[in-house]
C-alpha cells in the first residue's frame, strides 16, 4: 500500500487500521526474527511473544511514525520489532546464568551475530541431513569468511538477501543513498557467491574422501 494511503488510513481509523496493517506484516516479521535471532538461543525465544510486545509498543508510539514524513511504514515497524526483540532477550535471560554469556556476546557483538545467522542459514540450505555432522565446522568456516567482509557490506547482504528488503528500504535502514546500497549489495553478493562456491568445493572433497 502507498505510504500516503497508509498514513491516511491510520489517521482516520486509528487502532483498527494499525492492527490490520500489522497483521499483514506478521509473516514477514516472523521470517526476519527467525533470521536475526542468534541460532544458539533461538529455541529459547518465542517469536509470537516478541511480535505481541512489539505491537503493544508500536500502538503506543504510532504518532511517532505519523509525525515523521520521510520514514516508510515497514521500515519503522521492522525497527520497532527488532528493538523489542533485543529488549525481551535482555530481560528474559537476565537471571539465567547458563546463557548469560551467550546473550551478552550476541548483544554486544551484533556484527558477529549477523555472520552466525547468515552462516547457519546457508548451512541449512547447502548441507544434506546425511552430512549434518559436518555443520559445526562448516558454520565456523563460513563465519570466518563472512567476518572478513566489511561490516556494512555484510549488513546490506543480510537486509537484501535474507530479510528481502528493497534497495530503497536498505538505504533507509542504513542511512545511505540508494546507489551506495545497490553498489554494496552487488559487491557483497559477489563475495557471498565465492564463499558458497568454496564451501561446496570443500563439501565435495569431504564426500569424495569419505
Amino acid at each position: 500500500m502507498d505510504e500516503h494511503l497508509i498514513r491516511q488510513k491510520l489517521a482516520q481509523e486509528g487502532s483498527t487500521a494499525l492492527a490490520e496493517l500489522f497483521s499483514e506484516l506478521v509473516p514477514r516479521l516472523e521470517k526476519i526474527l527467525h533470521f536475526r535471532i542468534d541460532p544458539r538461543i533461538r529455541s529459547r525465544v518465542d517469536t509470537s511473544d516478541v511480535l505481541q510486545e512489539a505491537f503493544l509498543e508500536i500502538s503506543r508510539r504510532v504518532d511517532e511514525y505519523l509525525e515523521t514524513p520521510h520514514v516508510s511504514f515497514f521500515v519503522w515497524i521492522r525497527q520497532k520489532t527488532i528493538q523489542t526483540w533485543i529488549d525481551i532477550q535482555r530481560e528474559h535471560f537476565r537471571e539465567k546464568r547458563d546463557v548469560n554469556r551467550e546473550i551478552r556476546f550476541s548483544l554486544t557483538q551484533p556484527n558477529h551475530a549477523t555472520s552466525i545467522s547468515i552462516a547457519a542459514y546457508l548451512i541449512d540450505e547447502l548441507t544434506s541431513p546425511s552430512h549434518a555432522m559436518m555443520q559445526a565446522e562448516e558454520v565456523q568456516q563460513l563465519q570466518s569468511a563472512l567476518d572478513s567482509m566489511q561490516e556494512i557490506d555484510r549488513e546490506v547482504l543480510a537486509l537484501r538477501h535474507f530479510e528481502q528488503l528493497s534497495n530503497l528500504q536498505v538505504a533507509e535502514v542504513l542511512g545511505i543513498t540508494p546507489t551506495a546500497a545497490s553498489n554494496r549489495y552487488v559487491r557483497a553478493a559477489t563475495r557471498l557467491g565465492q564463499i558458497v562456491a568454496e564451501l561446496r568445493t570443500r563439501q565435495d572433497g569431504n564426500r569424495g574422501s569419505s
